[in-house]
Formats: C-alpha cells, structure tokens, sequence
C-alpha cells in the first residue's frame, strides 16, 4: 500500500515548467512541531523582552527616586545641623542673660597683641550691695542633640527659659541697664580672665581681667550705667578709671593714654570714660578690662552679650 503523501504543485507565471514537491506524512509531521516550537520559543522571547523593558523602567525611576531621596536628606542633614547651631547660640546666649538676671551662678570660663601684667592683687573697690537679689532658679535643661524630636524640646526649653527672662527685664529695666554688657572698645581681645604666663616674668600668674587690643587714642566705653568712683594712675594699670554701676557691679579699665571722666561724674552705658594707651605695665595698645561682682573678680566674658 503506497504511503500517504502531500504534494505541492508549483506553477510560475512564465511559460517554464511546472514544479511539483512531495512531503510525506512524517515530514508534515515533523515540519508542525518544529513550527510550533519555534512559535513557542519566539512567544518566550518577545514576553522576557517586554517583561525586562518593564524591569528597565522601573530601575530608572527607582534610581531617579533614590538620587531625589538623596538629595532631600542631604539638604534635612543640612537644615538640621543649622539648626543645631542657632540652638547652641541661643542656648549660650539665654546662659548669659541668666548670669545677667542673676537665675544662674556666674560659671568661670576657660582661661599676643596689646596685653598688660595687670598687676598684683588690688583693694577690692567699694560696690554697691543689692538690696532685691533674684533667688537662684536652674536654667534649661540640656539636651544632647542628636534627633529632631530632642532639638525640638531643647528649642521648646530655651523658648521657655526667654520668655520668663524677657518678663524679668521688662520689669527690672534698671538692673539691666547697670549691667556691664557690652565690650569696653572695638577690638579684638589679645588675653582672656584666668592663668596664663605673665607676658613680662614668664611665670604661671592668675590675669583678672580681659585684655582688649586696638589702636591707640580709639575710645574707652563705659560698660553700663554708674558713678565713677576712681580716676588714678599706677605703676601696674596706669591711667585707670573705675565706675561703680550698683547691683554689685563695679568694673575697671586700665592703661588709658587719656581720661574722659572725672571722679564723681555719672555715666552711661556707651559713654567714652577714656582713650587707648600703654601706660603702667602694658607690653602694647590695649585696654585692661576687669569687672567686680559683689567684690569679687569675676570672668567679664560672663556677661558679654556682644564681642
């Protein structure tokens, strides 16, 4: 029995011959599975190239997020350590104001252009006393930084604490004003309270002052508001003025080239008592700037609100 065949008759448009093609059974066969594998095979191909475009694209815009993501949390990083330091000079500047309140025990600081010796331990001068002293109350709690939810509160305390503060004033406009607040002169300070080696000996001695460098004959000003008790001159601070400005307060400043001020004469913060010099026991121009609190030394930075 003759097997079973396909057969394909090819006629051409021109005059030659036509062509006839014989597929058996098997071949037929073999030819459809072949065309549906490769059918399969090319279905497969195209949905993993679709699928990977979709991938692609989902990569780069994750990739896009991630840089905008990076970008946001550099500028959060940014905006928190500024942050971090406006709270820290808030927070430095509500300690001063406490001390000026007097909420808080003056705390000692740390210990060359124009610097003086300062000479030895003088007389403590005569200060006011203060009938209506404050009763001490803490300052605002410290709180490390580190989260926003801890500059929050530490914000939220410093708010606090100069909030009471500016009531306090507002109501105490004369103990501010006697005050000593701001610097003596315009210039830069060449040697701060506390031990240091005497710019003559070399020894290790105690400098009870604040030493602020600038040109000679700039303007000497009063610190606050007071009398001047003292107009002298020694071999250590030279030309010195001393003003008594109440509250405890009292203040000196040495090495004058000239006096403003007379003794008995009352002055106001700002008023100039005096010019830079170099005289007594000054290794150049410079002002020697030393303030008493209820007879004691104490660190004139303590009180400074401007530098």
């Amino acid at each position: 029995m003759a097997k079973k065949h396909l057969s394909v008759i090819i006629v051409p448009h021109t005059k030659t011959s036509t062509r006839t093609l014989c597929f058996s059974q098997r071949t037929l066969k073999i030819l459809a599975i072949g065309g549906v594998a490769l059918g399969l095979v090319l279905t497969a191909v195209l949905v993993d190239y679709v699928r990977m475009n979709v991938i692609r694209g989902r990569y780069r815009a994750l990739k896009a997020e991630t840089a905008e993501q990076k970008t946001m949390i550099a500028g959060y990083e940014k905006s928190i350590s500024e942050l971090q330091s406006t709270i820290s000079h808030f927070e430095s500047y509500a300690k001063k104001l406490n001390v000026m309140a007097g909420l808080k025990s003056p705390d000692i600081l740390t210990t060359p252009a124009g610097i003086g010796g300062g000479g030895p331990d003088k007389e403590v001068p005569e200060a006011e006393s203060d009938p209506n002293q404050v009763p001490a109350a803490s300052g605002p709690q410290v709180i490390s930084p580190g989260t926003i939810q801890n500059l929050s509160q530490k914000a939220q305390s410093i708010e606090s604490n100069l909030n009471s503060l500016l009531s306090y004033f507002e109501s105490d406009n004369l103990r501010l004003a006697t005050t000593p607040s701001i610097m003596p002169t315009a210039g830069w300070i060449s040697s701060v309270y506390g031990h240091r080696n005497d710019p003559f000996t070399g020894a290790w001695t105690m400098h009870w002052g604040l030493d602020v460098s600038t040109n000679i004959g700039n303007p000497i000003m009063a610190t606050a508001d007071g009398i001047v008790i003292k107009v002298e001159t020694d071999k250590y601070l030279g030309k010195n003025v001393t003003i008594s400005h109440g509250n405890g307060f009292t203040t000196i400043y040495g090495h004058m080239s000239n006096f403003n001020v007379k003794a008995g004469q009352r002055v106001k913060r700002r008023d100039i008592i005096g010019y830079i010099g170099q005289t007594g026991k000054a290794a150049g121009p410079h002002v020697h700037y030393e303030v008493f609190r209820d007879g004691k030394r104490v660190d004139p930075r303590s009180f400074l609100l401007e530098e």
